[in-house]
């Protein structure tokens, strides 16, 4: 697969609009700057009002650069989604230079390019040591195929907290969701749905709390703690302790943005990202078990309206028909989409740490 031009006028007036904005924000694009004036950094970066970005991305980019470079970085952020932007053009922007830093869930990306998709496959990772690595194992790859393909330089990998089922009506096992709508992100979180008997309905996060309510969805998956925050424990009675996915992103720069910071600034950014990306890990990993707990009512949910949900554990059929749709629905449907050299990537980078091989090779 190769990338492909811009789509239509649509894409060149968001990102000439957003771009209008993020310079008079700035006060100045990225780029070459005098000696004695500070590199100036535009970033997108991930969904606003979540942790990840207003206790992490947000406060790196704005202050902890600026003092590990004893001020010669100046960062401004904006989160993707209130930057008038659409996650499924952020390749293409990047590729273009209109995004020079910035950040993509591989699940939006993956419209573009369904091969970036492939460390975050819903029922892939069930706990985040799985997770961790799947994203290893994988990375080289990644920097790869964004470098080739796209020009982006690879800086760092995040994950939100676990995506898990809400239902609005008691269920004990993931059989019991044959027939009920279920909200989803993805073609990816699609197919496993509809491969459990169940009816996939794609909806926008931040619709998801009024399609329960109304009746356009029986069951929802999204993060533990977001779907928390939301208010989905208001509308729903039982949630799923089985993560289906992680809300994967990556984080990178665009080739003409990346040599444009001089070498010495690149290491400091390259550290700088790695700290950011270990706590952004160990955040997803934390709040992972603290959303389940403030759904379900227990201490230490302070900030949050604790809920009374019934948690539904992992059975051990749940655990095996979890491995079954990833091998015999998840996976065939991604190489379907995404083709022979898919297939020769899975098998090389991860179907050793999964223990499935793709497409019989």
């Amino acid at each position: 697969m190769t990338a492909t031009a811009p789509r239509g006028d649509g894409l060149r007036s968001r990102a000439a609009r957003w771009l209008l904005a993020a310079l008079a924000a700035a006060g100045a694009a990225s780029g070459p700057a005098r000696a004695e004036e500070p590199v100036r950094l535009r970033i997108v970066g991930g969904l606003a009002g979540v942790r990840q970005f207003t206790q992490f991305e947000e406060p790196f980019w704005a202050r902890e650069m600026a003092a590990r470079s004893g001020g010669r970085i100046e960062a401004s952020i904006h989160p993707f989604d209130r930057s008038g932007l659409r996650g499924e053009d952020m390749l293409q922007l990047m590729r273009l230079g209109v995004v020079p830093f910035g950040t993509a869930l591989v699940s939006l990306a993956a419209g573009e390019d369904p091969e970036l998709s492939a460390i975050d496959l819903p029922g892939l990772n069930p706990d985040t040591a799985a997770l961790r690595r799947t994203v290893e194992a994988y990375r080289p790859h990644l920097r790869r195929v964004l470098d080739e393909r796209y020009g982006i330089e690879l800086l760092g990998i995040y994950a939100y907290p676990a995506q898990v089922l809400y239902c609005a009506r008691p269920f004990g096992t993931l059989g019991d969701l044959a027939g009920r709508r279920v909200r989803t992100s993805s073609v990816n979180q699609s197919e496993l749905v509809r491969a459990l008997g169940a009816v996939p309905v794609i909806v926008p996060f931040n619709e998801t709390v009024g399609a329960l309510t109304r009746g356009v969805v029986d069951c929802a998956i999204t993060g533990t703690l977001s779907g928390a925050e939301i208010g989905l424990t208001r509308v729903t009675t039982h949630i799923h302790a089985l993560p289906i996915s992680w809300g994967v992103s990556f984080f990178g720069a665009s080739r003409q943005a990346w040599s444009e910071v001089p070498p010495d600034l690149r290491a400091m950014l390259r550290q700088g990202i790695g700290d950011l990306e270990d706590r952004i890990w160990r955040m997803a990993e934390e709040d992972t078990a603290r959303g389940l707990a403030c759904s379900t009512g227990e201490t230490g949910c302070a900030d949050l309206n604790p809920g009374r949900l019934t948690l539904v554990p992992v059975s051990a059929g749940d655990e095996a028909r979890r491995r079954r749709l990833l091998e015999e629905a998840v996976l065939p449907g991604w190489i379907e989409r995404c083709g022979g050299s898919c297939i020769d990537a899975w098998n090389a980078t991860l179907a050793a740490v999964i223990g499935i091989r793709a497409g019989g090779r």
